[in-house]
């Protein structure tokens, strides 16, 4: 079944805000409708499985890992009508023409990511995403500290907040990152 237009659909938040749940759940609505999807990943992010988007609550979607955006387009079948890309954060900015194009095309594209670092600064082609985009869900998790919503991502080392020049990339999960509010987020100078 063919889309009569294409679209880009973004799904963001912190970290443990379901993200990839939701990612997961919209792709197997698409799948009960007899639509083809394939899903791709960044190959960096190996923490559940490798052939798999994998959601922290244990959800999981079969995917094709790939080193570049660009290799999405070599590994796209002709009658696929869904694709769906998670982790967008850590792709390169060539994520944005690809999802472009694809949408384009008349395809439904679905792009999961955080929208920001553990900063809390915009991560990577997310801002791009999220304004190209025809629809954005914005997610929020448990602040760890209060309970409130939280929208930030705050990474741990040694149970203390990361600093402001650390590496911006580290992937990992809960053994080093939590969901903080605004006023419980913190990053030292």
């Amino acid at each position: 079944m063919r889309h009569t237009h294409g679209s880009i659909e973004v799904v963001c938040g912190s970290m443990f805000s379901g993200k990839t749940d939701e990612l997961i759940r919209r792709l197997v609505r698409a799948t009960i409708a007899k639509q083809k999807v394939q899903v791709f990943k960044p190959a960096i992010d190996i923490r559940y499985a490798v052939e798999k988007v994998a959601s922290h609550a244990g959800s999981t979607y079969d995917a094709i890992p790939v080193e570049k955006a660009a290799e999405i387009r070599s590994r796209l079948d002709a009658d696929t009508t869904v694709v769906g890309i998670d982790e967008a954060q850590f792709f390169d900015p060539e994520v944005v023409t690809v999802a472009q194009e694809l949408a384009s095309r008349g395809l439904r594209v679905i792009v999961a990511g955080l929208d920001t670092d553990f900063r809390g600064e915009p991560f990577g082609s997310m801002p791009i995403l999220m304004a190209e985009a025809e629809n954005v869900a914005k997610l929020h998790a448990i602040c760890m500290v209060c309970g409130d919503d939280a929208s930030r991502t705050q990474r741990l080392v040694n149970g203390k907040p990361a600093r402001y020049d650390d590496p911006v990339v580290i992937v990992g999960a809960s053994e080093m990152y939590e969901a903080r509010c605004r006023l419980h987020h913190e990053v030292p100078r």
